[in-house]
């Protein structure tokens, strides 16, 4: 089967201005609709899917995602690998604003989110090897397309990923980074371990756009974060246009 990338935009990407789209498949999935259409078309004249995590316009937090629609529906559309976008907070110094991260590692503090596909309604109980839980090979091309671009990325980090809405306190982030987390978000999982369960290639790229609690002298705004977000989300859609094209061409 020929190889379909699907991107998943987070907060700050959803859309994908320099998609020209094809078609949108609003598609009802086993597990009820996913949180927007996912969009099919050229993104630098490759064949992409685009499915924007919080919908269109962002209105679904974190906590109340439909990941598992979100994923069966584009492995529905045949895509194989997926990368996921994310923002997300800094927690170690190498984190800092508007800092691009491809993680290689994931710790899940979230609660009450249907992580699996495997419930026990579908047969026996599978257990999925979650070890290393993003593909090297995405990592490398992501990482290698940063470079490329001459953009500061750092390609390594723990993704420590809390239940939200609400941002963190600053003891939780104390003990996040003594856990070994680098950066926090809100949706790396199930995300993560679905992609698995459905045997996608998937890899993160995460966009910090503000630091964790405690690790500034002032109180986070919204309005810091917008910022941090408009600016560095420029930076992911250009490593993406250069991805997209090392990726069909590997």
């Amino acid at each position: 089967m020929p190889k379909t990338l699907a991107i998943i935009g987070g907060s700050g990407l959803t859309q994908l201005e320099e998609l020209t789209i094809s078609s949108a498949h609003d598609i009802q999935t086993p597990y009820g609709h996913p949180s927007a259409p996912v969009l099919e078309g050229t993104f630098k004249n490759r064949r992409v899917l685009f499915l924007a995590r919080h919908g269109h316009p962002h209105k679904i937090p974190p906590h109340k995602v439909n990941y598992r629609a979100n994923m069966w529906a584009l492995q529905n559309l045949y895509a194989t690998d997926v990368i996921a976008v994310n923002a997300v907070g800094g927690i170690t110094k190498e984190m800092a604003t508007r800092q691009l991260v491809v993680p290689d590692q994931i710790i899940d503090y979230t609660a009450d989110r249907a992580h699996t596909f495997f419930d026990g309604d579908n047969g026996g109980v599978t257990h999925v090897d979650f070890s290393f839980p993003y593909s090297e090979s995405l990592r490398g091309l992501l990482i290698q397309s940063g470079e490329e671009k001459g953009l500061g990325i750092v390609g390594h980090g723990v993704y420590g990923c809390t239940q939200g809405p609400r941002l963190e306190t600053a003891a939780e982030i104390v003990r996040m980074e003594k856990d070994g987390c680098d950066i926090v978000g809100m949706t790396g999982m199930p995300e993560a371990i679905l992609a698995r369960e459905l045997k996608l290639n998937y890899a993160c790229l995460s966009l910090v756009v503000n630091p964790a609690a405690g690790k500034s002298q002032s109180v986070i705004t919204i309005k810091q974060i917008e910022e941090a977000l408009e600016q560095g989300m420029n930076d992911a859609i250009s490593l993406l246009s250069q991805f997209v094209g090392s990726f069909y061409a590997a």
